[in-house]
């Protein structure tokens, strides 16, 4: 008879080890002798070895039990079952790693790679890093709103980016931000803005966006207070019938007819 050192010896394991899989329940503990000691059998070599190969292989203590206890068929189907799953938990792992090495490698935080590919284009189009970083926080908020759409609504920036009206919109973005009143660019920029609105509108590809009233505010004064120039070219569209900026929309003539007489 072997007492626990030993057994754990001739298993190759830890005492420890031993302990622990009395208590879960693989490997029962036996009675004590007259002198206070549990005392082991080959049996329990045995069964003891068999829970460290399992163990070893990667298969899960909650799934021992099932597995000691299994005959030939129960036993392959069980370890097919746990390849199964292994090969999925793989396949998540080598997924976080791809995202770390993306991180390490300088792609944003909280965006997805259509994103991020959108972004460089817009470098490629020699927009400034301080207008990147201000259309990279937009997007992580978007993003974050309309995960399941994301994707498809890059693809429709990509196609804008085929316009050269909003090619050359993007070349007034390659320094910071801060027009001031009388910059020559502001009207260009909203006369681009209302032709791109106009053709929109034309094409039907204004309408719904997915947000609510509190989202568009939010990024709306986010633009603002990020880009003063906006607000002017927001002054100079609105003038002309055109409100919004996240959301764009058409000011019905009653109400910018108002507006023009409150001013007055």
């Amino acid at each position: 008879m072997l007492t626990i050192s030993q057994l754990a010896a001739y298993a190759g394991v830890t005492v420890r080890a031993v302990r622990h899989y009395h208590k879960v329940g693989l490997l029962p503990e036996p009675e004590r002798d007259r002198s206070g000691y549990r005392t082991y059998d080959a049996a329990a070599v045995v069964r003891l070895i068999r829970i460290r190969t399992l163990a070893d292989a990667g298969v899960p203590l909650a799934r021992v039990q099932e597995l000691l206890d299994a005959d030939p068929d129960e036993f392959a189907g069980g370890v097919q079952e746990i390849d199964k799953d292994l090969r999925a938990e793989i396949r998540r792992l080598q997924d976080t790693r791809s995202r770390l090495a993306r991180l390490a490698a300088g792609e944003h935080l909280a965006l997805p790679q259509s994103v991020v590919g959108y972004l460089d284009r817009l470098r490629g189009l020699g927009v400034g890093e301080r207008y990147i970083e201000l259309e990279r926080d937009a997007w992580i908020m978007i993003a974050a709103q309309v995960p399941d759409l994301i994707d498809s609504v890059i693809a429709k920036k990509h196609e804008e980016l085929d316009d050269p009206d909003m090619v050359r919109l993007y070349s007034f973005f390659t320094g910071e931000p801060d027009w001031q009143v009388g910059d020559p660019r502001i009207v260009e920029v909203a006369d681009i803005l209302e032709r791109l609105m106009i053709r929109a509108v034309e094409a039907g590809e204004v309408g719904a966006d997915g947000f609510d009233d509190q989202f568009v505010a939010l990024m709306d004064s986010t633009m603002l207070e990020s880009a003063p120039g906006a607000e002017l070219v927001l002054a100079i569209l609105k003038e002309r019938g055109w409100s919004g900026w996240t959301r764009i929309e058409r000011v019905p003539a009653d109400r910018l007819n108002t507006a023009r007489d409150r001013t007055r």
